[in-house]
């Protein structure tokens, strides 16, 4: 749920995924490349990590993130603790009625023994947002840990997608909006897609409030509102 404050537009990111997929590991990177890069988002403030002496995080992770082009636009990007016992957590980060969330990255381990662990994640994920994933919620897709070995083939986790009814044919008004697929390592050392990914989520979820007024807009309706904005 978009919030409004002060006259500023705060957009609420949560990555979403299976314990030990990378999620903080990424919020990190995110925040390391924003500060010391030039990018389109900088972070605003230091990131809040909750997390056990393993790593694991206990409650959640948050930053804040400002657009560099839209300085009344930011980004209040969240974690949830993966573990199957923090379900009600996960329920209270990501559906709490007040504020609930506008987008989402899915974060895949991309190891295939963890397959099936990743599969309950998203219908978790797909159970809580209730219908609302793709045609209401962004939904971006983040196979995750691409260095290692033995990792699951992004053709085969569309097919996933595809039999959760979370990818859309040509014909679909929600084609466009189907999920992007990237790549990624969430090291800092090696870093890859890890601010893309994020971008994009981002601007999808302000194409989704500006031209949909919350709801994934079709191309004529993009095109119809970017004419009366000239």
């Amino acid at each position: 749920m978009v919030l409004y404050k002060d006259g500023k537009v705060y957009l609420k990111i949560v990555y979403w995924g299976m314990g030990g997929s990378g999620k903080t590991t990424i919020l990190k990177t995110l925040y390391k490349i924003t500060k010391e890069s030039k990018k389109d988002i900088i972070p605003i403030g230091e990131l809040q990590i909750i997390e056990k002496d393993s790593g694991a995080t206990l409650y959640f992770d948050r930053g804040l993130f400002q657009s560099t082009k839209q300085k009344k636009v930011f980004y209040r990007v969240y974690t949830v603790a993966g573990q199957k016992g923090f379900s009600p957590l996960r329920r209270k980060i990501f559906a709490k009625t007040e504020d609930q969330t506008d987008a989402v990255i899915l974060v895949i381990d991309s190891q295939t023994k963890f397959l099936q662990d990743n599969v309950e994640s998203l219908l978790e994920l797909k159970n809580m947002a209730r219908n609302r994933l793709i045609n209401e919620i962004p939904m971006i897709v983040m196979l995750n840990k691409r260095d290692l070995e033995d990792i699951i083939d992004v053709e085969d986790f569309k097919l996933v997608l595809k039999d959760e009814k979370l990818w859309y044919e040509p014909d679909n008004k929600l084609y466009i909006w189907n999920p992007l697929i990237y790549s990624s390592c969430a090291l800092y050392e090696k870093h890859k897609e890890i601010y893309r990914s994020f971008h994009e989520c981002a601007r999808r979820t302000v194409l989704y409030h500006i031209y949909g007024d919350g709801k994934a807009p079709s191309e004529e309706e993009i095109l119809d509102k970017s004419i009366v904005n000239i």
